[in-house]
């Protein structure tokens, strides 16, 4: 037994490795559940970056989601495979694909799709991500963090359907306004009787969407509801949204439509063409390589990308 140590030790030693990092390499690409309670499923992984490579126009990972199972999973590829990490279900399998020179994102996409699982952007399925470069451990990795707010958002479409505010009255946990501010508005506008708004109101306070009851009138020995409308139309609320929430690929699409132009004021559209070339120069500053960096530095010498090219290098190009 102790000669079998000693020599383990040799081959750490050896291979320049240590037990601390032959454990941090175990600890990543794998799923682990942070926070969960009634109202919120926190999830947080960290996946090795230096092997990743693009899936579909530059991008290196994509969600997908499997109404049958609930679940929600992130695509990555590594060399010859493909992995889907179950986000919701941590302990379930990998699905590992293994790809040739002739497999493209659309077979890929057919072959999930035959498991159940289909493209998916967050905000359907009432979730939010956070994804970003981090070091685990030494390791260069991608951190994504996922909430899942689908049973906070049950909570709430209860609530408001049933104009009674009690089964959230306890909820500390804060519920992104955009998963049920349409909902809300569809449903206040229907309520009939005082008693039913005053009790949106309440949740409206809740969500933080300001919605106040002013004073009620008698008018011909009739109630007249008279109430202070602070929640955005439409309009404002789409344009808040796109200037503060909207991912880049969200606010392209967005100014993309030709719609969108009868819609905005001229500031507004402004401030959004402002906000997209932000996200569009971060989007660059984070998912280029070092060699596309490079050649657009070329062309443009902005400092930014300078700095990034030099960090990449230091990084040793990953």
């Amino acid at each position: 037994m102790l000669q079998k140590s000693l020599l383990l030790s040799l081959l750490f030693l050896l291979s320049g490795c240590s037990l601390e990092s032959m454990l941090a390499q175990a600890e990543v690409d794998k799923v682990y559940i942070v926070k969960q309670n009634a109202s919120l499923s926190h999830y947080r992984a960290y996946f090795k970056r230096s092997q990743l490579q693009p899936i579909i126009k530059g991008k290196k990972y994509l969600y997908f989601y499997n109404q049958k199972k609930k679940d929600l999973a992130i695509l990555l590829h590594r060399y010859n495979k493909y992995y889907l990490y179950s986000i919701y279900h941590p302990a379930s399998d990998v699905l590992i694909i293994t790809s040739n020179k002739k497999t493209n994102y659309k077979k890929i996409k057919k072959y999930l799709y035959k498991k159940g699982y289909v493209p998916t952007s967050l905000s359907p399925i009432y979730a939010t991500s956070k994804v970003g470069l981090r070091r685990y451990k030494g390791i260069k990795t991608l951190l994504v963090e996922i909430k899942d707010y689908r049973a906070l958002h049950a909570k709430y479409k209860h609530a408001i359907k049933t104009y009674n505010a009690r089964g959230i009255k306890r909820v500390s946990t804060k519920l992104p306004k955009r998963f049920i501010t349409s909902y809300y508005e569809d449903v206040y506008q229907k309520a009939s009787s005082p008693a039913q708004r005053k009790q949106l109101n309440i949740i409206a306070k809740k969500l933080g969407l300001h919605k106040n009851e002013t004073k009620a009138q008698e008018n011909d020995n009739k109630e007249l509801e008279v109430f202070e409308n602070n929640i955005p139309n439409d309009r404002l609320n789409a344009f808040n949204y796109y200037n503060t929430e909207a991912s880049y690929d969200e606010l392209d699409n967005y100014l993309s439509k030709s719609k969108m132009h009868d819609t905005l004021s001229f500031n507004q559209t402004r401030q959004l063409k402002k906000r997209h070339a932000q996200l569009k120069e971060n989007k660059i500053l984070h998912e280029k390589s070092l060699d596309e960096l490079i050649a657009l530095y070329k062309a443009n010498k902005n400092p930014k990308y300078k700095e990034r090219i030099v960090y990449l290098m230091k990084e040793g190009g990953k």
